[in-house]
């Protein structure tokens, strides 16, 4: 499978999340800021005022990438015909099977299969003529764990699983 390919599913399939993980990561921000102020001397080099501003720099440059990253997703799908952003919608980011995605659309299974295949395409051509190759979403999302996860896992042909609370609470850990 084309490595844009697997990027474009990954990209739709973390986009939902992105939100509640930028949202956990302000709370990690706002508790590591609060929890600055105790002092003993137990916790003194883990409450340094340099290793909490490193740690406060890097889940704020975490949130950024995360926000670059809907950003780009809503830019691209914007971009597509109404008719594929809706396919791609519906499968990667409402989850929905194939057989409810024909049902919705009163289209036969066969036509949804090349639709997604030629919307899958398309968003992958955006991507790349926006500049985010494959090469440039590893090296934008190496610091973000849990969508490597989801890569790897479509990158093994792993279509059907799903991202649960507790892998995505992982995610904000990460």
């Amino acid at each position: 499978m084309n490595e844009e390919i697997i990027w474009t599913k990954t990209i739709l399939k973390v986009y939902r999340y992105l939100e509640r993980i930028s949202g956990a990561i302000d709370r990690l921000v706002l508790r590591c800021g609060l929890g600055s102020g105790s002092f003993n001397s137990q916790m003194f080099y883990q409450n340094n005022v340099l290793s909490i501003s490193q740690k406060i720099i890097n889940l704020s440059e975490r949130k950024v990438t995360l926000i670059n990253l809907k950003v780009l997703t809503e830019t691209i799908l914007k971009k597509l015909k109404a008719e594929d952003a809706k396919i791609l919608i519906e499968k990667y980011v409402d989850g929905r099977k194939y057989k409810d995605i024909c049902l919705r659309n009163q289209i036969s299974l066969r036509t949804i299969y090349r639709r997604l295949d030629a919307s899958e395409n398309a968003f992958a051509r955006l991507l790349v003529a926006k500049g985010y190759s494959g090469q440039k979403l590893s090296q934008m999302l190496e610091n973000e764990n849990w969508i490597l996860s989801v890569y790897n896992q479509l990158k093994e042909k792993n279509d059907d699983f799903d991202l649960s609370s507790s892998f995505l609470d992982r995610a904000v850990s990460m």
